[in-house]
């Protein structure tokens, strides 16, 4: 609980193609007993349906957090980028940037994302819990109770 009331856990959506990431990133969570509702969306397109409720992701909540490839089939992460930028009921949504270039940076750094919301792929989970607890409306919960 925090002061104003029940912790909210933050939800995060990761837009990734790369089942061999998928993996690694859920086993990360797991193994530092994340307890944050993720859901997995493997291409550009189903991503910008979700963060728009539409079609088959109507009823979907909206994620709190996103971890987006930018290299994604079809639509890629830089059009569902755009699309998160130019949606004004997105605007609280952070975007954290799974790079594997410094030339994908720069031209993110050109796009206007922050420099502190890249990551180089495989998710590294300290990096990212140190830069989600910076941000003081998300929460990231680690169950650090033995057994569970």
């Amino acid at each position: 609980m925090n002061e104003d009331g029940p912790l909210e856990l933050a939800r995060i959506l990761l837009v990734e193609d790369d089942s061999g990431d998928v993996a690694f990133t859920l086993d990360e969570f797991r193994e530092h007993r994340l307890r944050n509702e993720v859901t997995v969306i493997g291409n550009g397109l189903d991503a910008i349906d979700f963060l728009e409720h539409r079609g088959a992701h109507a009823d979907a909540p909206t994620p709190d957090i996103v971890l987006l490839d930018v290299n994604l089939p079809g639509v890629d992460g830089r059009v569902v980028l755009d699309r998160i930028l130019g949606n004004p009921r997105l605007a609280d949504l952070t975007v954290v940037v799974l790079t594997s270039s410094p030339l994908e940076e720069q031209m993110l750094r050109d796009f206007g994302v922050p420099s502190e919301h890249f990551f180089r792929k495989p998710v590294d989970f300290a990096q990212l819990a140190k830069l989600i607890h910076g941000i003081d409306r998300y929460y990231l919960v680690i169950d650090r109770l033995i057994g569970r």
